[in-house]
């Protein structure tokens, strides 16, 4: 009796299209996401499932970030009280235009960011300048520094940092790190090791190991430092050698990231806290205390308002996005744009069309070359059909262009972890500075202006005379952006 493999093949395909309707659709998602599942699901029987059981399930909400309103009241008692060491003379961070506020309320209704003011913000826009004034914060720090990284590589400068918190701990000085596995692939638990056995404590954000990780979606690309409850940095850049441009792929790694000191960095401690008792299995911190040691009173007069945003798949609102839209419906002349990835959902595609067709002067930047094939070929697709609606493109060709900016009029800015796509609005936790401060922004556009000249405009019609295998890939690989 012969085997009819045909007949056996059509069975297991009928059952994995019935598996695929019904994995796909038995929880809530965006209409986006499960066309892209069912996709994948239905061109790969069996592969297909696995990838979805890693990088497909969604996140349990339930008990993740708990926070309790008497918390933030403790906050707000604190920030008051900030305000006050600070004193009531006016100072240009007071003012603040009709279109900021609309700004700043969005994200005190969708985040409870308060509005920090009067804060002091450094910019850097290149990783040895960064890392040099970390390291010397870190060897200023007398009571706690937190940390908390996408990517905590064990290299040469992982190990440097890795050394000098080790010593800090052996100081008394408390020590916190929450790193992403997946992140800080290769970087194992045994790596922190010297810095627990100085008492030091370190967590894998919700998780233990990238491999076991059946969250594996959901990725931890916030990147915070807080010394002493003073001083907080929050930007692009992780801990590791390519962000110094010592690995050859790479070359000079353009980034952009923030030191601040004021009020701002009760926003960043703050959502450590919250990170770590989501997080921690073992000295975690109360989560229905804040102590005064980790948010000193400080007397900084500087001229910046700013708001510390975060999101992630705990919350369905998508903050951060909706202050990048918000943001280019504010836009009056100018909107300029750094991201190393450009998978805008249809709700921030029609924002930018809108604004480019109201004259807003549109410009996107994006690196020459790819870190991740299929997310480069998909933003190509996307940077092809803005060209084609007027805003100007610009490859970064001085090396691998990883900021994370968006300035409006010279007035209005921001710099975080959050890429212009699906992962960073939906998936990954982050973090963004949103600024008020036009010296700062108009630096910023100054900064954009400079990359310009070691940037190469490419037109529509450049993209239209690609060969038609490149536009296949990018065409196909748009396909898969919702789970990029």
């Amino acid at each position: 009796m012969s085997i009819d493999w045909t007949l056996i093949i059509e069975i297991i395909y009928f059952l994995n299209v019935i598996l695929a309707i019904i994995t796909v659709f038995r929880q809530p998602r965006d209409i986006a996401a499960i066309w892209a599942w069912l996709l994948v699901l239905l061109l790969l029987p069996v592969v297909g499932f696995i990838m979805y059981a890693f990088v497909g399930r969604q996140l349990p909400k339930n008990k993740l970030f708990r926070v309790k309103s008497h918390v933030q009241m403790q906050l707000d008692e604190r920030l008051q009280q900030q305000r006050d060491a600070i004193g009531n003379e006016d100072l240009p961070a007071d003012l603040v235009s009709n279109s900021e506020r609309a700004l700043v309320q969005m994200f005190k209704t969708s985040d409870q960011a308060f509005l920090a003011r009067k804060n002091r913000v450094k910019i850097y826009t290149d990783g040895k300048a960064l890392f040099h004034d970390i390291i010397e914060d870190i060897q200023r720090a007398t009571s706690s520094v937190n940390i908390e990284f996408y990517t905590f590589y064990n290299d040469k400068i992982g190990n440097e940092i890795l050394n000098l918190l080790v010593k800090k701990a052996k100081a008394g000085v408390e020590v916190r790190v929450i790193y992403d596995p997946w992140g800080s692939m290769g970087t194992y638990r045994s790596f922190f090791k010297p810095l627990i056995e100085a008492g030091g404590y370190v967590e894998a954000f919700l998780a233990r190991s990238a491999i076991l990780d059946f969250r594996l979606n959901f990725r931890d690309h916030r990147k915070i430092v807080v010394v002493d409850g003073k001083v907080g940095y929050v930007g692009g850049f992780n801990i590791g050698d390519q962000y110094l441009g010592r690995k050859e792929k790479f070359g000079y790694w353009r980034d952009t990231h923030l030191r601040i000191t004021g009020s701002g960095v009760f926003g960043l401690q703050s959502r450590f806290f919250l990170d770590w008792n989501a997080t921690a299995k073992a000295g975690q911190l109360p989560v229905d205390h804040i102590e005064p040691k980790y948010f000193p009173l400080t007397t900084v007069k500087g001229d910046t308002n700013l708001q510390i945003v975060s999101s992630g798949p705990d919350s369905a609102l998508q903050q951060i996005k909706m202050g990048y839209i918000k943001m280019i419906q504010s836009a009056h002349k100018t909107l300029w744009i750094q991201s190393p990835y450009l998978i805008p959902d249809d709700s921030v595609l029609d924002a930018l069309r809108i604004s480019v067709m109201a004259g807003v002067d549109v410009r996107i930047m994006i690196p020459h070359m790819p870190d991740h094939p299929f997310v480069y070929r998909a933003t190509q697709y996307y940077a092809h059909q803005l060209a084609k609606q007027g805003v100007k493109i610009y490859y970064y060709e001085a090396g691998f262009l990883h900021a994370k900016t968006m300035v409006i009029d010279g007035r209005i800015a921001s710099v975080g972890s959050a890429n212009m796509d699906y992962r960073s609005y939906k998936l990954n936790f982050e973090i963004n500075a949103f600024l008020y401060d036009e010296k700062l922004a108009q630096q910023l556009a100054d900064i954009f202006e400079m990359d310009m000249r070691k940037s190469r405009r490419i037109t529509a019609e450049m993209f239209d005379n690609q060969s038609f295998y490149l536009r296949f890939k990018q065409n196909f690989s748009r396909l898969l952006s919702p789970i990029l």
